[in-house]
């Protein structure tokens, strides 16, 4: 379950009559417990309360309770044995007035109404699987509001099917951003009368909602008549009471969709919340999902959070903006330079959904105003920031419409915070004509027109702010001399999930500069956008990306195409979850990158440390792997850059199978074919120390082998297997049909392996050696190779290094012999560095063999790994990095400083 649909499943458990025995199921059922799990609490199987209530293990401790005893039932829940022994998270006191709820594990605590819970579900939602977030527990207004729209949305669609139509969605889209507008308009006063919209809708429409869309419709017109002209519309008296709107809003037809008897009941019930809780930098990117079918399945956890949105701002300008505030004092002259400053600085987000980005720029930007204004004893002055500074590009049309609205929304919270109720009000309406936000495909308009360098060169102009999707942006203002900043959070699409518009979009984009477009992300293009637009004016630009645009082959692709246009990376953010609650974007790596033509002389690495608290590192420079040092772009490379062994990919049957066995077949072979049985491991074989089996028969032994009939019923059949193969490579290897395909390794008495993948959370790259002749099959393999190559592999420098240049898997570090090993910077070994990594690496060895017969899974398990194997790596870390710097690196960020320093210095010397 989402979090809409909790909401809703809680707000109609609060509205039922309370019944005491039924109360902890229905609550456990609401937040989506299976059916099978309420049914074996109800049997008492796996109730373990001591108290009489229901006590479900690992979860919640529920007691309904007599009249006034909800408190004293608290603490003795909290007290109980049980709830310690079977580790509740949370418990829960109610006797269907009052309602009492702690949080075990946080230590947060409820204490309100029975009828006001629901109010309070975020706290619950552990419950229902979702890991959640401070900032959800807070938003439970825009989670409630969005989910009563997304019931008016879909009702209203049975009823109205044709307005769910490509042609008719922009209308119904349309109709919705009004509903929104004026139920926060009838809370925060401005439509003059407590209640006006969803009361005069109510009084004036029948019962069965048969005429609700008239009424709704003349109200409509009403808001879209300027006062003198109301005479002659021939407005009812009743809409005549709605003020004059204006801006496009309004404007257009008035076509409303009908109404049934629940749809007009779920308007009233919208109608009945409190819209001045609306967060429009919440809502906006929530209310998405609801004209979205494809993303239904995450209403209510569909939005940016506002510290991750900090995270590009901050460094973009803000930070910058506060700093010159608090260097200006309370000099009159300087806060008045900053707020002059402050009021030019346009933020354009071409990628802007629902404005959320923008919506908390205006906010911050609005605090420092305020504080100037302050501190200069104009604490009631009108804004000088205009909401026009404040563009973007959206290709959704709803979404494009929100952005307005929560703009608009947000520009009226501001006034009130800041001047307050009475001065918001009276310079609300009419709403201003000028639009902000561009509907159109960000890769096919011309950024310069919508955000022209000086305000100037706008191509179109209209009176309507919301009616009609445009493909330019209807303003022209000047705004000679003031600062541009881009940013958002773009769409990632991969080079192989992008659809063949997207792929036209690429092509028509980078084909001129790169002949390698294919390979990159369709957020880079985003990049190229902004690099392109600071051709012609100074600007900065920071986006919200995918990592791998910084990682790998993309990275010699992308980036000298940004630095040709003279762009530098002014301060980057490095891999860390994006974090928007949404179920399938958990999983997202993203980077921020910060670019500007404009020059700084510091600028800034921002890492996330292991306890989720960011740490930033100064550099003169940022390299397009985002560490300090100077711009560089890691090539693949045949052989390594330094002395150390070659390296090569693992061994390939194609065989159909028929050349593998598992270690059960061996027993049933003959004399013959066991002879030439190897054990086979790929990387996972070796990781979970489970071998695999191989025949491997050289071509001398090729007769001998043929005496087997075992042997020779596999030969034909891998021979069959490989002439059914479509390419002609493979179907010429079915004349020598005891050979694998691709044989990579040469003669070997030991082979140290490394895997293609390995897990995130490991914090060491795993790397060992294989049984005595076993081959190496989907990994990586160094054949006799000395012992302190495998200290280089086993080493925190060399993730580090192959972390960032190579790539990741999902969030898996993800090998490369040409990228990862053969590029990577090795200073020139004395026979005592060898020595001494050679020591290192036994003692690796030496402490896994002491846990027998635990796996490399087992043994680099981050929670459980030995002290003594944590122990030997660290000696090999620091013997490592002695020979690198004298010293111990501070932290990865150095650790990547000095290698691609290296790098840069052997590359101009040894050939690719």
């Amino acid at each position: 379950m989402n979090p809409v649909e909790i909401e809703q499943a809680i707000s109609e458990l609060a509205e039922a009559p309370f019944d005491a025995a039924e109360f902890p199921f229905a609550f456990l059922e609401a937040f989506g417990r299976k059916a099978t799990e309420i049914k074996k609490l109800r049997k008492g199987d796996t109730n373990k309360s001591d108290l009489g209530g229901i006590l479900q293990r690992n979860n919640i401790h529920i007691a309904a309770c007599a009249p006034g005893a909800v408190s004293h039932t608290l603490v003795a829940l909290k007290n109980s044995a049980a709830t310690t022994k079977f580790k509740a998270k949370f418990i829960l006191a109610t006797d269907g007035q009052e309602f009492e709820a702690e949080d075990l594990i946080g230590g947060e605590t409820v204490a309100c109404t029975f009828q006001q819970f629901p109010d309070h579900f975020g706290l619950f939602l552990p419950l229902a699987g979702i890991s959640t977030v401070k900032q959800i527990r807070e938003s439970a207004f825009d989670i409630k509001a969005t989910g009563r729209l997304n019931r008016l949305y879909i009702e209203l669609l049975k009823d109205n099917p044709e307005w769910g139509t490509a042609e008719r969605r922009h209308d119904m889209n349309h109709f919705m951003a009004r509903l929104i507008f004026c139920f926060f308009a009838e809370d925060t006063d401005i439509l003059n009368g407590e209640d006006l919209f969803t009361a005069t809708v109510d009084q004036m429409s029948n019962r069965d909602g048969s005429n609700t869309h008239e009424v709704i419709s003349e109200i409509f017109r009403a808001m879209n008549t300027a006062i003198p002209d109301r005479a002659a519309a021939n407005l009812p008296r009743w809409a005549d009471a709605f003020p004059y709107v204006n801006g496009g809003l309004f404007s257009g037809s008035t076509e409303v969709p009908h109404f049934s008897k629940i749809a007009q009941r779920y308007l009233s019930h919208i109608g009945g919340l409190d819209w001045t809780k609306i967060n429009p930098d919440i809502f906006g990117s929530m209310i998405q999902a609801v004209a979205d079918e494809d993303e239904r399945s995450v209403l209510g956890m569909h939005y940016t959070s506002v510290p991750n949105i900090l995270k590009v701002l901050n460094p973009l300008f803000l930070d910058d903006l506060n700093a010159a505030l608090e260097e200006a004092g309370d000099s009159v002259r300087k806060l008045a330079n900053l707020r002059a400053r402050i009021a030019k600085i346009r933020v354009f987000d071409p990628a802007c959904g629902s404005g959320n980005f923008l919506v908390i720029a205006y906010k911050e930007l609005r605090a420092i105003e305020a504080v100037i204004n302050e501190r200069r004893g104009e604490a009631d002055r009108k804004t000088d920031i205009p909401l026009t500074n404040y563009r973007g590009i959206e290709l959704r049309d709803f979404s494009a419409e929100i952005a307005r609205l929560a703009l608009i929304i947000a520009e009226y919270q501001c006034d009130v915070i800041y001047r307050g109720q009475k001065e918001a009000l009276a310079e609300f309406l009419p709403l201003d004509s000028q639009n902000w936000i561009t509907c159109g495909n960000a890769l096919r308009l011309d950024w310069l027109s919508i955000c022209p360098p000086t305000g100037t060169g706008v191509k179109f102009q209209s009176e309507d702010l919301f009616q009609s999707p445009l493909d330019q942006a209807q303003i022209d203002f000047e705004n000679e001399g003031g600062e541009t900043y881009i940013c958002g959070n773009p769409p990632y699409v991969g080079d192989k999930k992008q659809s063949s518009s997207q792929k036209e979009e690429m092509e028509d984009l980078l084909s001129g500069r790169t002949k390698k477009w294919k390979s990159l992300d369709y957020v880079g293009a985003w990049f190229v956008k902004a690099a392109d637009f600071g051709r012609h004016t100074e600007c900065s630009a920071a986006f919200v990306a995918t990592n791998s645009i910084c990682q790998g082959q993309q990275v010699p692709v992308l980036w000298p195409i940004i630095s040709a246009e003279t762009q530098e990376i002014i301060f980057a953010h490095t891999s860390f979850k994006w974090s928007n609650l949404a179920s399938h974007n958990a999983g997202v790596m993203v980077v921020i990158v910060g670019i500007s033509n404009v020059p700084r002389q510091e600028k800034f690495v921002y890492t996330t440390d292991n306890k989720g608290k960011t740490v930033s590192v100064v550099a003169k420079s940022i390299t397009p792997y985002l560490a300090p040092g100077q711009p560089v772009y890691v090539q693949s490379r045949s052989k390594p850059i330094s002395a150390i062994p070659e390296m090569l990919l693992g061994n390939f049957a194609k065989d159909g199978g028929y050349l593998i066995l598992e270690k059960d077949e061996i027993a049933g072979l003959d004399p013959i074919a066991s002879q030439f049985v190897r054990p086979m491991f790929g990387g996972q074989e070796f990781i979970k120390s489970h071998a695999r089996y191989c025949f491997w028969i050289e071509d001398t032994d090729i007769e001998v082998a043929k005496q087997s009939k075992m042997l020779l019923e596999r030969l034909s059949r891998v021979a069959a297997n490989r002439l059914a193969s479509p390419k002609k490579a493979t179907q010429a290897w079915s004349k020598q049909p005891h050979r694998f395909v691709e044989i990579r390794s040469p003669k070997y008495s030991q082979a140290m392996v490394l895997p293609i993948v390995s897990s995130e959370n490991r914090e060491f790259f795993p790397v060992g050696l294989l049984p005595e002749n076993a081959i190496v099959n989907y990994a990586f393999g160094m054949y006799d190779a000395p012992l302190w190559a495998m200290a280089l592999v086993a080493s925190r420098l060399h993730l580090a290094w192959i972390a960032t240049v190579c790539g990741k898997m999902k969030t898996d570090f993800r090998y490369s012999n040409t990228m990862g090993w053969n590029t990577f910077p090795v200073p020139k070994l004395t026979e005592k560095n060898r020595e001494d990594l050679t020591r290192c690496a036994e003692d690796i060895l030496l402490a896994r063999e002491a846990h027998f017969p635990a796996t490399i899974a087992d043994l680099y398990n981050p929670e459980t790994m030995p002290e003594n194997l944590r122990a030997a790596h660290d000696r090999n870390d620091e013997t490592l990095e002695r020979i690198y710097i004298g010293r111990r690196f501070r932290n990865d960020t150095e650790r990547l400083e000095k290698l691609f320093d290296m790098y840069t210095k052997m590359n101009t010397k040894v050939p690719v």
